[in-house]
């Protein structure tokens, strides 16, 4: 029943194709045993290694600012356990993929487990710095930070397409979290109040 009612309170709040993504998609299998009965409580939960998985209300609201559509190729930085990106990889699907990137490489095996286990077939977990994109299969539709940054990195808008957007959390002790469009130039928009682990690597936070 917590399930339903997480979801019923996100209706006119947030669009209905996101909040059907997300209901397809079993968040109790992107956390540790121990927290599985807090799954569809709307709050961040840790898993493991300092990290934690958003907020369910969090991640719709990163969804919605992306308007994420089919045939979208992804680039999500900071994959967590892989629930965030299985939530982007239904609203991509069937042509769209998500490429996410992870630092720890415990989480990186962790997430390809727990989106085989949830049946995702359309994301493809990477371990690296995600600081410096994923030039390889640049340039992105749309690009996910879910690690605040102390600046929005210049490899990330450079692998942004001409009218894609990136939604990133800028900051160190007030984090915002930034809509940046690229047109004929890159423009901000700030978006609201958040808190984010930090994103650790060569254009973000040093460990």
């Amino acid at each position: 029943m917590r399930k339903e009612h997480l979801f019923e309170g996100m209706r006119g709040r947030i669009d209905d194709r996101v909040i059907l993504a997300m209901a397809k998609v079993p968040r109790e299998l992107f956390i540790p045993e121990s927290y599985k009965s807090n799954a569809y409580e709307d709050t961040p939960l840790p898993i493991g290694y300092g990290q934690t998985i958003s907020a369910p209300h969090m991640v719709a609201i990163m969804c919605v600012l992306l308007d994420l559509q089919n045939a979208m190729q992804i680039l999500e930085i900071g994959g967590g356990s892989g629930y965030h990106a299985a939530v982007m990889a239904n609203l991509v699907k069937p042509d769209g993929h998500v490429f996410s990137i992870e630092r720890i490489p415990e989480l990186v095996a962790q997430a390809r487990e727990n989106l085989r286990n949830a049946g995702v077939v359309n994301v493809s977990m990477i371990e690296g710095d995600g600081s410096t994109g994923l030039l390889e299969h640049a340039p992105f539709d749309r690009i996910s930070v879910a690690a605040t940054a102390p600046r929005v990195p210049e490899p990330l808008k450079q692998q942004l397409k001409v009218g894609g957007k990136m939604v990133i959390p800028v900051g160190t002790t007030f984090q915002e979290l930034i809509l940046l469009k690229r047109k004929n130039g890159f423009y901000i928009e700030e978006k609201m109040g958040v808190a984010f682990v930090p994103l650790i690597g060569e254009h973000g936070f040093k460990e």
